[in-house]
């Protein structure tokens, strides 16, 4: 038991690989040291293994450290920027020349004359930085600085941030949110693997083995603590297997496999092929099995006796189920790696095998309960037909994701529901009897969970009807495909009604905003507008397949005070992260980060999207100032409405402010 739970924690460090690299972390300070006259710090701490280049390098050789400062009207700069300590030197092989650079810290200091206690420092810092293994791309971080205020602000480095303003309102909170959502996500996956896990205990190869194994507890054991005591082991070998498959995933995929998977029209497509398999198993086509030679191997393993014995007593639990939990697990598992999450199959398997688990130790203390539970029957099949027509339901959702990302036109958003309508309709008439499969029992009599099921599967499925003609349908809007695919609306414009193409804007033919929005979906486009009009931006890092995007956009951009502000105050640029429509040859690059070879639209946002802020989740929302400068801290998925209608507030503020600017200018 001690050798698996340290191969666990080992597993758990492979967490560390889905990092981007940030090597440098800045802060920036202004201290007074004479009258009237400021010193203004720029503080570099550099991660181990990784240097700095000075700004007194020879050309011909890597990137110096540079400073740019912006005019400074009620201030001047005295003097040129120093650093502190000296740069170390050394020849380079790579570039061929001696250079000079800094480890572990240095600062930068420029000082500055003003009487103005309103007085700011703003620009940008450009730098570079090397490991023994690679080095980065020459990186910009924005800074503005009050002079006289002795604030302190902090970042780190970001691959090419031409335009992100660095300053402890800023770069702090972006964490926060992203941690939030992430935590958000994390938590629905927990919660899906603990009802899965519930579910499988009804299943029929695990339902009637409680009573056996419970029996086999107390009978074996010479003392009621000594039974409750196998029977938390043997709870806690469940747990401890099915985390380690959660983890296997990652270890064997990798973490950042787990995240484009999030994303990736090809997993999407293999995501709809393993439910189809899994559907049709539960639906009695076929089961799916282990080898028995290995089960076998397994059982004579579990009568080894002690804690070893127990063990493998689970682990031959968790073999001779397979051909029912398999199909859960499995479809629990695609669930838990299209959030993009390397935490997210082990956090499932906890969840499911947590559940899984419980009944059997709480039998094992209390096995007077037994006498409550239900005698197995027909009704356990029951349960695995119920499982399978849902499994068909949830394959379809992947289906749309590819057809969306790669234009195909197959799916609509009417046919997605018609298809859905007849799934849930069959699931209803199944549970009220009507329909019966060849290996189903005579449903005689109704129970009342089976008659309560039904009722829910009716209600949801009429809930589903009034999509077919335009309604919004905002509970499951997450799930199905944007309203700008439905062909059929009440109005009979063969088109969403809320939705409406941008006309004259790159790639408007491609994707369409929801509520009539007027977007953008080219990044420079979008941009060079909103200077042009001097309104702020709203990055929307999105995707076909982003479930939490159609969320956001159904339940917080249709508040009316969202929408006003996205349709009067601000310039939409939509990102489509995982659309498949290739680049012009003369658009195709290769990335500087990651070096991939970058041919489709979505492998430019998703990389522009990296580089720039050091995340691939989606969504993502930042809001940039007429001028590319961010006015507030970025947001991940997050349904609180006035939240975002604060976060959106900032960004008008800020192109506000730029237009006093320019007039006094």
């Amino acid at each position: 038991m001690k050798k698996i739970i340290l191969m666990l924690f080992c597993l758990l460090s492979l967490q560390a690989f889905a990092k981007i690299d940030t090597p440098v972390h800045w802060k920036f300070k202004s201290t007074n040291i004479a009258k009237d006259q400021y010193a203004v710090t720029f503080t570099a701490q550099i991660d181990k293994g990784w240097h700095l280049y000075s700004q007194f390098l020879k050309s011909g050789g890597p990137i110096p450290t540079s400073f740019k400062f912006d005019n400074l009207p009620s201030a001047s700069l005295v003097g040129k920027v120093t650093e502190k300590p000296a740069a170390l030197k050394g020849f380079d092989q790579s570039f061929g020349m001696t250079i000079e650079y800094h480890e572990h810290e240095v600062t930068f200091t420029q000082l500055v004359h003003t009487t103005d206690p309103q007085a700011h420092l703003t620009g940008a810092l450009t730098f570079m930085v090397c490991s023994g293994q690679k080095c980065l791309p020459p990186s910009d971080v924005s800074f503005d600085i009050p002079v006289s205020g002795a604030v302190t602000a902090s970042g780190s480095s970001s691959k090419q941030l031409n335009s992100q303003k660095v300053t402890a309102a800023v770069a702090k909170p972006v964490a926060a949110h992203a941690s939030a959502a992430g935590d958000h996500s994390l938590l629905g996956i927990f919660i899906a693997g603990f009802i899965g896990g519930l579910a499988a205990f009804f299943l029929p190869c695990i339902y009637p083995m409680v009573p056996l194994t419970v029996s086999f507890f107390t009978k074996r054991s010479g003392t009621r603590a000594q039974g409750i005591r196998a029977a938390a082991i043997y709870g806690l070998s469940i747990i401890a297997i099915y985390v380690g498959l959660g983890l296997l995933i990652t270890a064997i995929f990798g973490a950042s496999a787990l995240n484009e998977a999030a994303s990736s029209a090809s997993f999407n497509l293999l995501f709809f092929a393993i439910l189809l398999v899994f559907a049709f198993s539960f639906l009695g086509a076929f089961e799916i099995t282990l080898p028995s030679f290995f089960v076998n191997k397994m059982d004579e393993k579990s009568d080894s006796g002690g804690w070893i014995g127990l063990f493998f007593m689970a682990f031959t639990l968790s073999l001779v189920s397979f051909s029912c939990t398999g199909p859960l697990i499995g479809t629990l598992l695609v669930e838990a790696v299209s959030k993009g999450s390397y935490l997210g199959p082990a956090l499932g398997m906890f969840g499911f095998s947590f559940a899984l688990a419980l009944p059997f130790t709480l039998f094992a203390i209390f096995p007077s309960w037994l006498k409550g539970l239900p005698k197995s029957g027909g009704w356990l099949n029951s349960v695995k037909v119920c499982l399978g027509l849902l499994e068909l339901a949830l394959a379809f959702k992947y289906l749309t994701n590819v057809d969306l990302a790669y234009h195909w036109g197959l799916i609509s958003r009417d046919l997605f529901l018609v298809i859905w309508i007849i799934i849930f309709s069959i699931l209803a008439l199944y549970l009220l009897g009507k329909i019966r499969l060849s290996h189903d029992s005579e449903v005689s009599s109704l129970s009342l969970p089976r008659l309560v099921l039904a009722m829910v599967t009716l209600i949801f499925t009429l809930y589903l009807v009034p999509g077919l003609f335009g309604a919004p349908l905002k509970g499951i809007s997450g799930w199905l495909p944007p309203q700008s695919t439905q062909q059929f609306t009440m109005s009979g414009n063969g088109t969403g009604s809320d939705t409406k193409p941008s006309t004259g804007h790159k790639y408007a033919g491609l994707f369409h905003a929801p509520d009539n929005i007027d977007a953008f979906y080219d990044y420079d486009e979008g941009l060079a507008y909103a200077k042009k009009v001097n309104k702020p931006v709203l990055l929307d890092f999105t995707g076909w397949s982003c479930t939490n995007c159609r969320k956001m956009e159904a339940s917080v951009w249709s508040d009316p005070e969202v929408l006003k502000r996205l349709k009067n105050d601000y310039v939409l640029i939509s990102l489509y992260v995982d659309d498949r429509t290739g680049l012009s040859e003369s658009e195709k690059y290769v990335s500087k980060v990651s070096a991939k070879a970058i041919g489709t639209i979505g492998q430019k946002w998703s990389d522009l999207q990296e580089t720039r802020f050091d995340t691939n989740a989606q969504p993502f929302y930042v809001v940039l100032g007429p001028d590319g400068q961010p006015a507030a801290e970025p947001r991940a998925f997050d349904l609180n409405v006035q939240a975002y209608t604060n976060f959106l507030d900032k960004g008008i503020n800020a192109a506000k402010k730029s237009l006093i600017v320019q007039n006094l200018n």
